[in-house]
């Protein structure tokens, strides 16, 4: 063989087009998560939904994604990634019309589960068919840093641009933001996108689908239960029952000989250390960001859409991050890259222990994201890439996965450390309770649960910092014989 035909072909004009069309739904299935964060309490007024309902309409989306994601990336797999993508795009796009024209609390709920199994179906074809348009490793970097960076930019923006919307526009506006790029998705894909499948895989496990539902959703409905009220009941059931059906998830798929995952994938040390780091980021990472964004209300007093601003930088900081990532990759190791931004995390987080005004947490904020990009890039394409061709979906699903259960899981922790430090300081109600009663209350009372909740950030920062330290050490050992790109 020769080193032509060993050398994968560069991707043209064509794949870096393609690219662009797989990026923008990309970017807008990311930010419908999070632009429920403002559009809620419009919603409420406007369909007379109840407390209970409002949990619904906010969580359903995340629910249906985590929990569907490892199926639609096996049966991307199956039935062609390309062909999965456009049917979850046209889903999609339906399903944004239908919930901005929602009569009823009840439409709206149905229509954002709709629009999350149609999510769940985007975003890991979008993945592994990025890595199936770019071969060359260099260029493959650089694609999955603009993928993860799309998707990093539309979980910041999505407060922002909510709030953008919701001054000019009635609250169903902030679903229709993804309809035309479903349309240039459906239009472009044909055209730009190849097709790939696994023709030899057998025909999907309808059982394997429902215990990974089975284990999924009850674990983050759990998880979320946590955090927002504490141990109780409820959650640690909705957890156990989740770990059980867990449980004979992983003992069916070690007995098909063709499942929905292939647990073969997680001998590879490769895999699973990078994949876990990248659980344990999303966790730490994303529960400091909720707890940070809550501090510019609740303790600084800022709008939702000023906090969402207040974020801003983070974002410019990431985008940069993403877009050197790929560059440095070809001279540094990855061992050495990732670890390097993840230590740059920390020490973002360890400048967030002593912030004390809104100005030292926009500074540090900015700096954890600046380290951001190293691991989501590299980590996906070292997790993708590690497995075989004809796995690539299944195993874009599981970084995805990966990344919602953090997040639930990161809400849960670190809100607990914020709680716990927070009622030993002050006891009594929530910061957000004494907030509302501001006006009523005694003024060194709500400074003094400011101050407590500032204490609180600052325990779960220092907890989070010492974490990804050891995190960083253990990706440095296991991925430091892995060469830099420009070694391939």
């Amino acid at each position: 063989m020769t080193i032509a035909e060993r050398t994968p072909a560069k991707a043209g004009r064509r794949e870096w087009i393609g690219l662009a069309v797989l990026a923008l739904p990309t970017l807008l299935v990311s930010l419908d998560t999070f632009v429920m964060l403002l559009a809620l309490p419009p919603v409420a007024r406007s369909l007379g939904a109840n407390s209970s309902q409002q949990l619904w309409i906010m969580d359903i989306y995340g629910f249906m994604v985590a929990g569907f994601m490892i199926t639609m990336g096996t049966l991307g797999d199956r039935i062609g990634r390309r062909r999965l993508l456009l049917i979850g795009a046209a889903v999609f796009g339906v399903a944004s019309v239908l919930a901005a024209y929602s009569a009823s609390a009840g439409m709206l709920i149905g229509t954002r589960a709709l629009l999350g199994i149609a999510g769940a179906a985007i975003t890991p074809c979008t993945l592994s068919l990025v890595m199936t348009l770019f071969r060359d490793r260099r260029q493959q970097a650089t694609a999955i840093g603009i993928w993860g960076g799309c998707f990093t930019v539309g979980a910041v923006i999505g407060p922002v641009v909510g709030g953008v919307l919701l001054e000019h526009f009635w609250w169903g506006s902030v679903f229709l933001i993804g309809v035309p790029a479903m349309v240039v998705l459906l239009i472009a894909g044909p055209i730009l996108l190849p097709e790939y499948r696994d023709k030899s895989a057998g025909r999907i496990d309808l059982a394997s689908v429902l215990l990974s539902l089975g284990a999924i959703l009850p674990a983050i409905h759990g998880l979320k239960d946590f955090a927002a009220h504490g141990v109780s009941t409820v959650p640690v059931l909705s957890l156990l029952a989740g770990l059980v059906v867990g449980g004979f998830f992983l003992r069916r798929q070690r007995r098909l000989a063709d499942p929905l995952v292939d647990l073969r994938l997680f001998t590879r040390k490769t895999f699973s250390v990078t994949l876990g780091s990248m659980l344990c980021y999303s966790m730490l990472s994303g529960g400091v960001m909720v707890f940070t964004a809550q501090y510019f209300q609740l303790v600084d007093g800022m709008s939702p859409l000023e906090a969402g601003l207040a974020l801003v930088p983070g974002m410019v900081t990431t985008t940069i991050s993403f877009q050197l990532a790929p560059l440095l990759a070809r001279w540094i190791r990855p061992a050495f890259l990732i670890g390097g931004g993840l230590f740059c995390t920390v020490i973002g987080m360890v400048v967030l222990t002593q912030a004390d005004s809104a100005t030292t947490l926009v500074v540090a904020f900015a700096i954890q994201c600046l380290g951001a990009a190293p691991l989501v890039t590299l980590g996906t394409n070292l997790v993708v890439g590690s497995a075989p061709p004809e796995k690539a979906g299944s195993a874009a699903a599981l970084t995805q996965t990966g990344n919602e259960f953090g997040y639930a899981l990161g809400i849960a922790v670190i809100g607990s450390i914020v709680t716990a430090t927070y009622r030993a300081k002050v006891g009594g109600d929530s910061l957000a309770s004494v907030v509302e009663q501001a006006d009523r209350l005694p003024g060194e009372v709500v400074n003094a649960a400011r101050a407590a909740f500032t204490s609180g950030l600052h325990t779960a920062s220092a907890i989070a910092a010492a974490v990804l330290t050891v995190v960083a050490v253990v990706l440095i050992s296991t991925l430091r014989s892995v060469p830099a790109l420009s070694k391939d």
